[in-house]
């Protein structure tokens, strides 16, 4: 298992939390833990900065949109 930098950690938590705010309450603890697992299998295949794992949450985030539809 690839060990993840702190700061590709601490760039996984701002994206997390930006993209949370998008949902009621900030989201609840279903919906954090599957953006939080698409960023984290994003890390490790090196995806680590700022865009890209923006890009990674903002899919995650309307897959949970559209199941809610």
């Amino acid at each position: 298992m690839i060990e993840l930098s702190e700061r590709t950690k601490a760039n996984m938590d701002v994206v997390l939390e930006e993209t949370c705010r998008q949902l009621p309450h900030g989201g609840n603890h279903d919906s954090r833990r599957f953006i939080a697992e698409r960023l984290i299998e994003a890390a490790r295949a090196g995806h680590s900065t700022l865009g890209e794992l923006g890009i990674i949450a903002r899919r995650a985030l309307a897959e949970i949109v559209a199941k809610g539809s």
